[in-house]
């Protein structure tokens, strides 16, 4: 369960909402110099040459890309999964999504624009496990690297293994 502020749960239930939730994206892998940033919400004008919305967070850049993101479920059978579909790609993303031998790791978000220093919600440590990539758009599959998912003790106990246990 996570617990959010008196402030975004009520922007939340508001019928006509005046702050803006959204999403900030942080990529980052060993073949990156910088990690990249991406938001949801072009909250200001970062630069005019070349004309750059995003949002400033703890005083790091989100260059605005809409995309549209599905959260992961509080399921306790299944580790969670995030899908998120960027709008516009750049065609220097698709070489780094089909060259990448280790996954990046992604790390999302969730703000209310007019509070970008206040972080409501963090979901830490997806990798990218898939990708998909057509016109000037891409879906992009993220999970946790589950030690739940893992057998626990490694080995079983199986006549095979352990014959003097049975």
């Amino acid at each position: 369960m996570r617990t959010l502020s008196a402030r975004f749960r009520a922007a939340l239930y508001r019928e006509n909402m005046e702050e803006v939730p959204a999403m900030l994206i942080t990529i980052t892998h060993p073949d990156l110099t910088t990690p990249l940033h991406f938001s949801s919400d072009p909250t200001e004008r970062i630069s005019t040459e070349p004309l750059l919305y995003g949002t400033v967070s703890r005083g790091t850049q989100y260059n605005f890309v809409p995309f549209q993101v599905t959260l992961p479920a509080d399921q306790d059978d299944a580790p969670p999964t995030i899908d998120i579909t960027l709008s516009v790609v750049g065609r220097e993303a698709v070489p780094l999504l089909r060259s990448a031998i280790e996954p990046p790791s992604v790390t999302l978000e969730i703000i209310l624009a007019q509070y970008p220093d206040d972080v409501e919600a963090v979901f830490p440590d997806f990798d990218l496990v898939s990708a998909s990539y057509g016109g000037d758009s891409a879906t992009i599959s993220l999970a946790i690297d589950s030690m739940a998912s893992e057998p626990f003790p490694a080995g079983s106990f199986t006549p095979s293994y352990f014959p003097g246990m049975f």
